[in-house]
């Protein structure tokens, strides 16, 4: 009987010692961090153009770096990669990750602001008007003049005031206001 409570005894010191009772071992280090940088775009950048090119750097020089979920060619610790944008407010994501470190994320907001040029529609009749600005991705802000006895005139409406006048810059989406009347 003295034989079965020794080895009993044992079982029951290596059960303890197996679920971290009593050691005296320090937990693991935390593992360090992917030392990712984005040097250019700044965040939020405003571009004209379709494309932007994101550059960085990132550490250790063997890691691996994905923008917008696609890998990126890393030679010496450097990257760049050319990423289409689509009109508007733009989010780019980058991600560094590496065998024995913790992985990095950055995100940056890049704006892309298309400029369109407002078409002169002085004369232009009042129906064509919209459709013209409209195929430009412009709204139209259209109101009538000619006072009172407008109305009583033969022809139709045409354009005689807009604002901002034909051959101006404007973003996309921007409003055009036009004076409509039989006669200016």
């Amino acid at each position: 009987m003295r034989r079965a409570s020794v080895i009993g005894g044992t079982c029951a010191v290596a059960v303890l010692a197996s679920c971290g009772g009593g050691g005296d071992d320090p937990p693991p280090p935390p593992r360090e961090r992917v030392d990712l940088r984005v040097t250019a775009p700044a965040d939020g950048a405003i571009v004209r153009g379709g494309t932007v090119d994101v550059r960085g750097s990132v550490s250790p020089s063997t890691a691996d770096v994905s923008v917008l979920g696609r890998p990126a060619l890393v030679t010496g610790g450097r990257f760049t990669v050319v990423v289409p944008l689509k009109q508007g407010v733009n989010i780019v994501d980058v991600a560094a990750s590496a065998r024995t470190r913790r992985p990095a994320f950055a995100a940056l907001r890049v704006t892309r602001d298309v400029r369109v040029t407002v078409p002169d529609l002085l004369g232009a009749v009042e129906d064509d008007v919209a459709a013209r600005l409209d195929a430009l991705g412009l709204e139209a802000d259209v109101t009538r003049g000619g006072g009172i006895l407008d109305v009583l005139r033969s022809g139709v409406p045409a354009a005689c005031a807009q604002e901002p006048p034909g051959g101006t810059r404007v973003r996309r989406g921007s409003t055009v206001r036009v004076v409509v009347a039989k006669r200016c």
